[in-house]
C-alpha cells in the first residue's frame, strides 16, 4: 500500500482504501444507515480512495424495489455519490456458492446432513442447559452414504484458541473460538447465506475497510475464518456504536422519524444540515459544530469516532438546520418551498417567494416553517384571521388602520424606509407606541399575530394588495 501526505492536514493518506455501504432493502434508508454511509464515504474521500455501494438483497422475501429506490434516492439527496455501479448481492449467488464449494474441497467447509429433527433436539438441549446453541455437527469428519441427500454446507470453524480483532473504533476485541459455531454457508435449497455472501462480495469488490454498526461486531469473528480459509487479505474493521434516542434506548420509530425520506419530505430538513448533524453524532473535530463537506473530507478519521452510543436530538438538528437555511441560496429555498405551497414549476409567484426569503428565513428552523411563514403572500382576500390575531383588530384598531390606509395611500415610493417613516408618523399622531400600530397592521396584512418585519411585509405585498387588505379590516 502506498501512502501520501496531505499538504493541508499533514496526515497520511492511503489512496488504496476502498470502503462500502451495504444496506439491506428490507426497509427505507434510516438515520443509522445514513451515518454509516457518510463515515464510509468520508473515509474513502479523505484518503483519495473509493466508496462503493452494494445492495444486500439476498433476503428475497423481504427485499423490495421501493426500498431499493428509497435507499438510492436518499443517498443521492444527501450528496453521497458512490464510485462505479451499484452491486446487487443476489445477482452474485453463483459466485458465492462457487467459493463455498472451494472451501469444501480444501477441507475448510463440509456438507452437513443434520435433519430438522436433530437440529431441534440440539436447540432443546441448549435451552435446557441455558446455553447458547453452538452447532458442532457430527458430519465435520464423516462421509455420507448418499452424498446427494438433502444437506447444507457449513464452515468448519476452528475449535481451539481465540481470535483477536484490532478494531479501529472498539480497540482490541478477543473472542474464544469455542464461542463460535459451524455457520451455514449454503442452505439446503442451494442458496448462499448472508454471512458467506458478505465476505465474498467484500473480497471481490476489493474492500479494504469495513466500517459498519457495532451490532455487526460479532459477525466479524464468524466471517474471518472464511477469509482465512480462502487465503484472502483481511479487511480493517471499524464498528461504530449505534444511535440512541434522547432516553438512551436504541433509536426506533417511537422516538420519531427514523427514515431519511421523512426528514426530507415531512420535517423539511436540508441535506447539508442532516449530513453535518450525522457527522457530529459520534465523531468530532475539536469544538467545531458547523462543518462543511470540504472540511469533513479533510478532517475525517476513524480515531475520532467515539466508543459510546450517540443520542439523537431533533431540536439540535433543527437548530443546525436553521443555520443552513439562513446560509442557503434564496432561489434554491424558494424552489424547495414552492412545492409545499402548491406552486407549480413556472408559476410566476415563485419569483415573489424568492424575494421574500431574506425576510422569511431568519425565523425558520425548517422548510415547513418557511412555507408557513410565506403563506400570507398568496392568501386570497378577504383574509382568514387567526384566533390569536383577531383581538388585535378590535377596539381602536379599525380607526388606526384607517389612518394608516390614508398615510400609505399618499406615498409616492413603496420601499421599506419610506413605509417605516409613514407608519411611525401615524403612531406619533395617534399618541401611541409603534407596536400598537404595527400589531393591528400585521393582523390585517397577514391574518396572524406573528410575521416577518411589518415593513418587509408591506414591501413584498405591494401597494395595491396591502391597501386592499388594510381596507378589509377598517369597517
Amino acid at each position: 500500500m502506498s501512502a501520501t501526505t496531505d499538504p493541508a492536514g499533514g496526515s497520511e493518506r492511503d489512496p488504496s482504501v476502498v470502503t462500502r455501504f451495504a444496506p439491506s432493502p428490507t426497509g427505507f434508508l434510516h438515520l443509522g444507515g445514513a451515518r454509516t454511509a457518510l463515515f464510509n464515504l468520508l473515509y474513502a474521500r479523505h484518503n483519495g480512495g473509493r466508496f462503493l455501494l452494494r445492495i444486500e438483497d439476498t433476503d428475497r422475501a423481504r427485499s423490495t424495489q421501493p426500498a431499493i429506490d428509497a435507499i438510492l434516492s436518499g443517498l443521492k439527496w444527501l450528496g453521497m455519490d458512490w464510485d462505479g455501479d451499484v452491486v446487487f448481492q443476489f445477482e452474485r449467488a453463483a459466485r458465492h456458492v462457487e467459493v463455498a464449494k472451494a472451501m469444501v474441497a480444501s477441507g475448510n467447509a463440509y456438507r452437513c446432513y443434520l435433519t430438522p429433527e436433530e437440529l431441534a433436539q440440539m436447540r432443546a438441549e441448549a435451552e435446557a442447559a441455558k446455553k447458547p446453541l453452538r452447532i458442532r455437527s457430527p458430519w465435520r469428519d464423516r462421509t455420507p452414504d448418499d452424498p446427494d441427500a438433502p444437506h447444507v454446507i457449513r464452515l468448519k470453524a476452528p475449535l481451539e484458541g481465540a481470535v483477536t480483532i484490532h478494531d479501529r473504533v472498539q480497540g482490541e476485541v478477543t473472542v474464544q473460538n469455542a464461542e463460535l459455531d459451524d455457520l451455514v454457508l449454503v442452505r439446503s435449497d442451494g442458496t448462499p447465506t448472508y454471512m458467506l455472501a458478505v465476505v465474498v462480495d467484500d473480497h471481490d469488490m476489493g474492500v479494504t475497510h469495513v466500517i459498519r454498526g457495532d451490532d455487526h461486531l460479532n459477525n466479524a469473528f464468524r466471517q474471518l475464518p472464511i477469509y482465512r480459509a480462502m487465503g484472502w487479505p483481511e479487511p480493517v474493521y471499524a464498528h461504530i456504536p449505534l444511535i440512541h434516542g434522547a432516553d438512551g434506548a436504541k433509536l426506533s420509530k417511537r422516538h420519531g422519524a427514523v427514515g431519511i425520506e421523512a426528514y426530507r419530505d415531512e420535517l423539511g430538513i436540508l441535506p447539508e444540515a442532516l449530513d453535518n448533524y450525522l457527522l457530529r453524532l459520534g465523531w468530532g473535530h475539536g469544538d467545531a459544530e458547523i462543518i462543511s463537506g470540504e472540511q469533513a473530507i479533510q478532517w475525517f478519521d476513524l480515531a475520532s469516532v467515539g466508543k459510546s452510543p450517540s443520542r439523537f436530538d431533533l431540536k439540535k438538528l433543527e437548530h443546525l438546520n436553521g443555520h443552513y437555511i439562513r446560509e442557503a441560496d434564496d432561489a434554491r429555498l424558494a424552489g424547495l418551498v414552492a412545492g409545499r405551497l402548491g406552486l407549480a414549476e413556472g408559476d410566476p409567484r415563485r419569483e415573489l417567494l424568492a424575494r421574500a426569503m431574506p425576510a422569511l428565513k431568519p425565523r425558520a428552523a425548517n422548510l415547513n416553517e418557511l412555507a408557513d411563514g410565506a403563506a400570507f403572500l398568496f392568501a386570497v382576500r378577504p383574509l382568514s384571521i387567526d384566533d390569536a390575531a383577531r383581538p388585535l383588530l378590535d377596539g381602536d384598531a379599525p380607526a388606526l388602520l384607517s389612518r394608516l390606509h390614508a398615510a400609505l395611500d399618499a406615498l409616492h415610493n413603496w420601499d421599506t424606509e419610506t413605509l417605516e417613516d409613514a407608519v411611525r408618523r401615524v403612531a406619533e399622531a395617534a399618541g401611541v407606541k409603534l407596536g400598537q400600530v404595527a400589531q393591528p397592521l400585521r393582523a390585517a396584512l397577514t391574518g396572524r399575530k406573528t410575521s416577518p418585519g411589518i415593513f418587509d411585509v408591506l414591501a413584498l405585498l405591494g401597494r395595491d394588495e396591502s391597501l386592499a387588505r388594510i381596507a378589509d379590516q377598517m369597517r
